[in-house]
């Protein structure tokens, strides 16, 4: 076989090409470093925290401080564990956390396809009044949202903590979608209704099967938030056998006159495992839900 050569197709000169070569060198070299300084500066909390669980409470803080530990005390996270029953607020955070991501990807999944793919009268104006709820601090509705708590005789129960997320998942979530769902050709759906099928129907079998990598990227930030909830918890529940992670921590500082810091972070390590395990999980569809929200406006 033949291989046919065109020679009149422009060829660079050896110089032109070594420069070319030589930019996209050095601008790789810069992207690095620049990855690195980034990596290292994120990573060192982390590796303080970590070093720190090891370690006793004298050398943990030791002048000038030491990076790397001289002797490994592992035992560190079993006696964080048996101080504050740890497993017992894990079990409390997985349900809790459970519940709010479920509800919050199906709320707000239903809700972002009414505004994004039905047409009825005031559409636009009710998802105004939607995103006009990111610019209301939580703080503003604090006082009569556990009022109205109180009156219901929700208090001291996981309802307040659960039952808001299935109820359109919030802002956030419902304008995340809407805009993920604005980058699916709406001829879908329209040959799907020309074929006889009904809303619920195209809904569950064509748009949520696309929309994957923006349930991902809801239910992370969902999950994210919920677990890391201290606030709430700490307003409406009184039952300690009821508190969640977040509590658990905090009792660390509160019920000792001198801090076991060592314990603290092992704690606080195991406390971001499920967060870690959840992010790599769906890493791929959050990334991929995060950059197509923002295709069309």
């Amino acid at each position: 076989m033949t291989t046919v050569v065109d020679k009149s197709a422009p060829v660079a000169p050896p110089r032109q090409r070594l420069n070319k070569h030589r930019e996209w060198t050095a601008s790789r070299v810069v992207v690095s470093i620049v990855a690195i300084v980034g990596a290292v500066a994120f990573l060192l909390p982390l590796w303080f925290m970590f070093r720190t669980s090891v370690m006793s409470l004298n050398d943990a803080f030791y002048v000038p401080i030491r990076w790397i530990p001289n002797r490994w005390i592992w035992s560190n996270y079993s006696e964080a564990v048996k101080f504050v029953s740890l497993g017992h607020y894990y079990v409390n955070s997985v349900i809790v956390a459970t519940l709010v991501t479920i509800g919050a990807v199906v709320s707000s999944s239903i809700t972002a396809y009414g505004f994004s793919m039905l047409r009825a009268p005031g559409r636009d104006g009710l998802f105004l009044m939607v995103i006009t709820g990111l610019m209301i601090p939580a703080v503003v509705t604090m006082v009569p949202t556990y009022v109205i708590y109180r009156q219901i005789g929700w208090l001291n129960t996981w309802l307040p903590l659960t039952v808001p997320s299935w109820f359109g998942g919030g802002a956030f979530s419902i304008f995340l979608l809407r805009q993920f769902y604005r980058t699916i050709p709406r001829e879908l759906r329209e040959a799907a209704l020309v074929d006889g099928a009904n809303e619920f129907r195209i809904y569950r079998q064509i748009i949520v099967p696309l929309a994957l990598p923006g349930h991902a990227a809801v239910a992370i930030f969902a999950f994210l938030w919920s677990w890391n909830d201290l606030f709430g918890p700490l307003i409406y529940l009184n039952s300690q056998s009821k508190q969640t992670l977040p509590i658990a921590l905090a009792a660390f500082v509160n019920t000792q006159s001198v801090t076991q810091w060592q314990w603290m972070m092992a704690a606080t390590l195991l406390a971001m495992l499920p967060c870690v395990v959840v992010f790599l999980a769906a890493q791929k569809y959050f990334i991929r839900g995060i950059v197509l929200s923002g295709l069309k406006g």
